[in-house]
């Protein structure tokens, strides 16, 4: 069964984070994942969005790829990176 990490951020301090997304390119991929949105919030059509909110999903061949992604050495020395440079809420969607 599919399962989707689904990503919304505020990046407050760009430099900051973009050294975290730099720390974890290519990274989603080495656990199955595939990036299948990745942007910033077109329009928004019902309801509240911060400013400047973005969003990536990523999907994952299930929902243990996607755990194993954000428990990787990796991706949490990555995330102590983006301390500090944003808001972000990730979630994890099984299809």
């Amino acid at each position: 069964m599919a399962a989707y990490i689904v990503a919304t951020t505020v990046i407050t301090d760009p430099p900051r984070f973009g050294e975290y997304v730099k720390a974890i390119a290519g990274l989603a991929e080495r656990f199955g994942g595939e990036n299948i949105v990745k942007g910033p919030v077109a329009e928004t059509l019902e309801g509240e969005v911060p400013a400047g909110e973005r969003i990536v999903i990523t999907r994952y061949p299930d929902a243990a790829a996607a755990k194993a992604y954000l428990s990787s050495p990796e991706y949490l020395a990555g995330k102590a990176l983006r301390q500090g440079a944003g808001t972000v809420v990730v979630r994890l969607v099984i299809d």
